[in-house]
């Protein structure tokens, strides 16, 4: 392997190791580490949806819930938001994928008070649900847009 190929593999890895620590993704869940407090991450997101033409359908505030039935829980904040023209493409090849849709974002506060943002992949959600090629634009469209709102929620 000639040097330089060397260097652009290791540069990758470093890349890669680099936004693990930031950025998680397991079986379609893609979590990032906030610079902010919930409360901030949580309006932050709120302004980038609303921002992106999106509506927000709801909030579900599980702490709030907690708290009312006596239950500790660090702060746990679900935003539920999405458009028609989104989530309608994919629903046409396979309608089971409106149980997840519209879509939602999670802000929540780990044990040593990190905040993080979680949504699901919209490709994972496809393969899910086995929506085909027609939607594969939508499907990149939705994909870009999650990852450009989680970003400007989430960093400095």
């Amino acid at each position: 392997m000639r040097p330089s190929g060397l260097i652009g593999i290791l540069a990758l890895i470093a890349a890669i190791c680099s936004w693990e620590t930031q950025a998680m993704a397991t079986d379609g869940l893609i979590t990032i580490k906030s610079s902010f407090g919930p409360a901030d991450t949580m309006k932050r997101l709120e302004t980038e949806v609303t921002a992106k033409g999106l509506t927000v359908f709801a909030h579900v505030d599980h702490a709030a819930g907690a708290a009312a039935v006596g239950l500790p829980l660090r702060p746990t904040d679900l935003i539920i938001f999405g458009n028609a023209k989104g989530g309608t493409p994919l629903m046409q090849q396979a309608q089971t994928i409106g149980i997840d849709l519209p879509l939602k974002a999670l802000v929540w506060q780990d044990e040593q008070g990190a905040t993080w943002l979680s949504y699901n992949d919209p490709a994972y959600l496809a393969g899910r649900h086995g929506v085909g090629e027609p939607a594969k634009a939508a499907i990149t469209a939705m994909t870009g847009a999650l990852h450009a709102i989680a970003t400007k929620a989430t960093a400095p």
